[in-house]
């Protein structure tokens, strides 16, 4: 296993007095896809933002690279190599595709990075290369998510978290969108954690898999066993 890049530790999260998560430990390996899978409720999305600077953390510790990050403000995050791609897609819907993608590389002063940037998400999204003149908020679902993932690439992060990137996605959407992550690891050389309930399509692009059950984790380990239905329903 490689070195870490992103270590949690102890994570007490939640909203105003309630814990959505309890005493979090957590590891992501440079290179790695991280699969997060739990139930509505399970604390998966309280624990990302609380990773990402959203929600400041009750008790315990994240690093990054090696630093302290706890609590840091989100922009910062970003600029050191941080994407949180959030639920609902977040695209400026007003905006042009290629206006949309431009903004996502506003932290990166190399422009012939944000070219290369470009160039790699229009290979990833055809779509995207043939509408990017289009106003974002004419896509379809399955096209904003494909778009959001595009603008948290354009400043080339070296982490990528993705919180429910199948919801709301007819199947072979979320098939695409899925397959993209083999994609962003070789393009990108990116670290990445999915959060997902959709089982099916998200195992097989994971190199290690934990459940959260309640705001604790329940399992940890290879994606394998979770295939296996009845040991699949012993953790939900």
């Amino acid at each position: 296993m490689s070195e870490p890049i992103l270590q949690v530790r102890g994570l007490v999260a939640g909203y105003g007095k309630k814990k959505a998560v309890h005493g979090i430990e957590l590891t992501l390996h440079k290179g790695e896809t991280l699969l997060i899978l739990g139930h509505n409720g399970a604390g998966k999305t309280t624990l990302m933002q609380s990773i990402f600077g959203l929600i400041p953390p009750m008790a315990g510790q994240v690093r990054y690279e090696g630093r302290d990050i706890t609590g840091r403000n989100p922009a910062l995050n970003v600029a050191d190599g941080i994407a949180f791609v959030p639920q609902g897609h977040g695209i400026f819907a007003s905006l042009t595709v290629r206006d949309n993608l431009e903004l996502g590389a506003f932290v990166e002063g190399d422009r012939a990075k944000v070219a290369r940037h470009l160039d790699d998400v229009f290979s990833m999204f055809p779509i995207l290369k043939e509408r990017e003149n289009q106003i974002a908020g004419t896509f379809s679902g399955g096209q904003k998510q494909m778009l959001a993932i595009g603008m948290a690439l354009m400043h080339g992060p070296r982490v990528l978290i993705l919180d429910e990137p199948s919801i709301g996605l007819a199947p072979n959407l979320v098939d695409r969108v899925m397959k993209s992550v083999a994609e962003i690891k070789t393009r990108f050389d990116a670290s990445i954690i999915i959060v997902e309930q959709n089982v099916k399509y998200s195992l097989p692009v994971a190199d290690r898999a934990v459940v959260l059950k309640t705001g604790g984790i329940v399992y940890e380990g290879a994606p394998a066993p979770l295939m296996d239905h009845k040991k699949l329903i012993e953790f939900f």
